[in-house]
This record gives C-alpha cells, structure tokens and sequence, in this order.
C-alpha cells in the first residue's frame, strides 16, 4: 500500500483567498541545505509582524463583519434594538478605527497559532527563538497602545496578581508542508472565553430531533453575556476532548470556511450546510436578538462534522463575539504579508442616524432613593440615557469588600450611594479622560448581590448580558434594579459617554481598581426591576417554527 491510502488529511480547505497586505521584504533571505531551498527568517520579522497585527485587530475589523451589522440596519424584519446595537457597534468601529481607542476595553488574552514549514529556519539564539519573537511583539503591542493588561498570575493556589504585561501568550507552532510560515493571531476576550463549552454526548444524539432540541437548550443557555451578534461554532465529534475544542476556536475565527459540505470514508471533517440553516433558524426566532431582543442573536453559523470512537461523541460549542479579533499573516520568500483588515468603516454607517438617539434621561447626581422612585416608573426593556456618577467595581473588588464586611460588618458608602458598573478599564489615551470602557459580564457577580442588596447597597447595578434568578429575586425582595449596557462599544462610550474618571478605592488592583466616573447620556436598558420582572427570562423561548 502506498502512504497516501493510509493517510488522509483530516481537515482539506481550499487555496487561501484571504486579501492580504505587504508588510516587508526585508529580513528573509534564502538558502539551501543537502541541496533543499531554506527560508531563513530574522526573528525581528516575527516581532515586528505580531506587534502589527495584535495593534490592527485591537482597532480594525474584517469586511465580513462589518458587513454583518449593515445587513441589519437594512433588514426590515430586524427590531429596533437590533438596529440601534448594530449601530452602535459600528459607530464604535469608526471610533476605534482611529487607533487611539481599541474597539474593547478587554483587548484580550493573545493565542498565536502558527504552521511553519520544515524549510523555514527561524535565526534567533535560544531554546524557542520562534516563540521569544512572538512573545516580544505581542508584549509591545499592549505596552506601546491603549490596551489593558487582563492577565493574572498565581502566586498560590488561591492568591492571584496581574502580570502587568498582559503576558504570557497562548503559542502552538505546527509543522506544515508548505515552504512559508503561517500565523492565525487572536485577542480572546473574557466574555467570548466564558462561552465556550464541551458536551460529552451519545450516539443517541444524531438525530434530527435529539440534535435539534439539544442545540435549542445550548442557543438559550449562551445569553448575551459575550455581545452578540456571535459567530457561532458548533463542532460534532473529534477524536478527542482536545481536537474537537481546537477546531471550535479556529471554525469561530473562520479559518475553516472552505471545507467540503460532504464527509468521506476516510473520516474528514466537513461542514454541515443543513445543520448551519436550521441553527440559524433556532436564533432568529429566539427573539434574544443583538442583546436586547429581535432577530440577530447571529451573524453566521459553522457547523463541523469530524470523526469519533464509537464509544465517545464530544461537541463543542464556541463564539467569536462582536469583538471579533483575529487576523491571519504570513512570511513567504516574497516578504511578510498581513491580512488587509478595514481601514474605513464609515461605510457602513446608516444615512439615517435617529437610531443613535432616544431614551428616557437619568439624571444620577439624585440621591440613591429618588433615583430608585425614577426607575420604579418605567417597564423592562425601556432604553435610558444615564448622565451623572458611577461607582465601578468588579470581580477582584467585589470579593475583597464583601470579604471585609465578614469582618467589619461595614460597607464603603459609595456601593449604597451610587450605582455600581461592572467594568474595567483600558489604559487612558493622552488627552481623554478615560480609556475603552465597556461593560463586563455581570454574572460573575451575581453570588454577591443578596448579601449587598439586603446592607442596601448596589441596588442599581449597571452591566452586560443577563442575570441569575437569584438576582432577579434579590431585587424583588430588597427593591433594586439592573440596567444592561451594550455590550461592544467600549471605545463609543470613553470617547462620547465618559468625560471624568477617577480611582476611587483599591488602587492596587490597576484595572480592577474601584473607580468614580461621571458619564453623559451612557445608553442603557431596564433589564430586572424591584417587581421581580426580567426582560430575558421573558423572552428567548427559542421555539423552532
């Protein structure tokens, strides 16, 4: 038997049609070795190119995804909160666009994946020269930009701290046959991280039905935490745990777009175009929406199919959320190349800019009861427009109060002055008051908000995605309320919405510190009131029509 009817690529994608731009010439040059070409390349080439490319996709965006949130705005069965988020994200693409705020306050944690041929010799001195260029250059393109540093490492077991770099990068290098070396670069956000799952399943699942009432439960179980629109990834086997997650992360990214519609004996993954229509089906009639109800809870759908033992079947489910960061380069004998992101979003802006407009004002320089009275008026899902001070906490904050007031029994009086917004900073642009400061998913802080509401603090929480029964039942029982902000336009909301910031409270803590900020017509919806009404738990029946 010859080699190729034993082996058979597991994964089979036609010839990249990415559009990429020339970096460089220089810094490649060309050998032989026992008569073989061989691509040398200066590891300067791979600092310079992951610098470039993790500062692009902190700032720029795919044409395809762009694309995604004009189709919105023109669809005339999208609802109005679809089109005012769509909008919204895209005004935030023209901001970040500018490259002074990133488009996420979570610039993310780095995953460089790369397949480099065997004739492709890397010059560097060390163990891991390849993985030290990469390590460099992701490492100035959070220092040198307005990016945050989200990584923490352990110090015990229990006892945590940031890096202060946003190092160190998730780095997997393959072989590959080709005679150039590729790279898929991607910033992975906390919230897009937090939905991605494995199922261990049976045989018993494939079926129309099992599977369809199975991804049904799955759609309705992701909720808006990670700001959709998502690219949604579904992957159905793998020979293990850990094939099956890989191909979740690179069929979020798009990198597996090209495979066939159709498997083979040989056990080639392919993708499912029935499978990607009816789960695109499920969503649009999910009435979740782009966050706030209506018809895009996605942008797109991939449906993988891989082998499996047939005593295992694992799926993987995964998201690449309205962040959307990746970016595909490589260095060839022609020079370095990038992939050509959008430079001008503005394009696809609306004509019609009264989506940008509306909402109930919310004046927060009251006192906390007159502001709870003004709430009490209005039903879930009105839109506000907030303008006065926050108080911003998050997770690490969060616990250490709550940790102190076991001791104390005392809570700092700015958690029961004013509303708390869940949220996190990116560095400050020289300039402007504040940098990229969106919200962060509020569910990590749900185990917390009994404890609070009942010592009458944080009764106006302001955050991203839904909440827990237990929240919706603390705010019943002690009158407090949740407003969901949009998840996505950090960069919108520092540079309109943000006009002073300061720190407040546990400085040590650097983005995770507790911060005053005065914002100015902040966007914002009623999503839990004191009645023990919630807008999700509502809504996102998912019923396959």
């Amino acid at each position: 038997m010859t080699s190729s009817q034993y082996y058979h690529p597991p994964f089979v994608t036609a010839p990249d049609q990415t559009q990429y731009r020339l970096m460089s010439t220089e810094g490649i040059t060309s050998d032989t070795f026992k008569g073989r070409a061989i691509l040398l390349v200066d590891p300067k080439i791979i600092t310079h190119l992951m610098t470039r490319a993790f500062t692009d996709m902190s700032h720029l965006f795919r044409k395809d995804h762009l694309e995604g949130f004009h189709k919105i705005l023109q669809d005339p069965e999208a609802s109005d909160n679809d089109r005012y988020v769509a909008d919204e994200l895209l005004r935030n693409a023209v901001i970040a666009s500018q490259r002074v705020f990133p488009s996420c306050q979570d610039t993310g944690t780095a995953i460089v994946m790369g397949w480099k041929g065997s004739g492709v010799w890397v010059e560097g001195k060390g163990d891991y020269p390849d993985q030290e260029a990469i390590t460099r250059g992701v490492f100035r393109a959070y220092q040198d930009g307005n990016l945050r540093f989200s990584q923490m490492a352990p110090l015990s077991m229990y006892e945590e701290k940031n890096t202060g770099s946003n190092l160190p990068v998730d780095i997997k290098i393959y072989a590959s046959h080709k005679e150039e070396y590729q790279f898929l670069t991607i910033a992975k956000g906390g919230g897009s991280a937090n939905k991605t799952f494995l199922f261990q399943k049976t045989r018993a699942l494939l079926n129309q039905k099992n599977m369809t009432d199975f991804l049904t439960t799955v759609l309705k179980s992701l909720g808006t935490a990670a700001c959709p629109p998502y690219h949604l990834a579904v992957v159905i086997g793998g020979l293990s745990a850990e094939q099956n997650l890989q191909t979740v992360k690179l069929a979020s990214c798009r990198y597996y777009d090209s495979l066939p519609w159709q498997g083979n004996q040989h056990g080639q993954a392919f993708r499912c175009q029935e499978l990607e229509k009816q789960i695109a089906h499920i969503a649009y009639h999910s009435d979740i929406g782009a966050q706030f109800g209506g018809k895009y809870f996605l942008h797109s759908v991939r449906a993988l199919r891989l082998p499996r033992h047939a005593a295992s079947l694992v799926v993987g489910i995964g998201v690449s959320c309205s962040a959307d960061r990746q970016v595909l380069a490589k260095i060839t004998r022609d020079g370095t190349f990038i992939e050509d992101l959008e430079e001008d979003p503005s394009q696809y802006l609306p004509q019609n800019r009264s989506l940008a407009n509306g909402g109930v004002t919310i004046n927060l320089e009251r006192p906390m009861a007159e502001i709870l009275q003004t709430l009490s008026q209005y039903p879930v899902g009105t839109r506000f427009m907030l303008s006065g001070p926050l108080v911003v906490a998050r997770d690490m904050a969060h616990a250490l109060i709550c940790q102190k007031f076991t001791e104390s029994k005392e809570l700092p009086s700015y958690f029961k002055d004013h509303p708390i917004y869940y949220a996190g900073p990116a560095k400050t642009p020289q300039g402007f008051p504040s940098g990229s400061f969106g919200p962060t998913t509020s569910q990590r802080m749900d185990s917390y908000v009994p404890l609070l509401q009942k010592e009458g603090a944080s009764l106006v929480m302001l955050g991203k995605g839904n909440r827990s029964q237990m929240v919706v039942d603390s705010c019943q029982r002690h009158h407090g309320f949740y407003l969901g902000s949009i998840g996505g336009p950090a960069a919108r909301l520092a540079k309109d919405c943000i006009i002073f910031k300061e720190v407040l409270d546990y400085q040590e803590l650097g983005m995770e510190a507790v911060w005053r900020i005065i914002v100015k017509d902040f966007p914002a919806f009623l999503i839990t009131n004191n009645q023990g009404h919630d807008f999700f738990l509502n809504r996102g029946s998912l019923a396959v029509e």
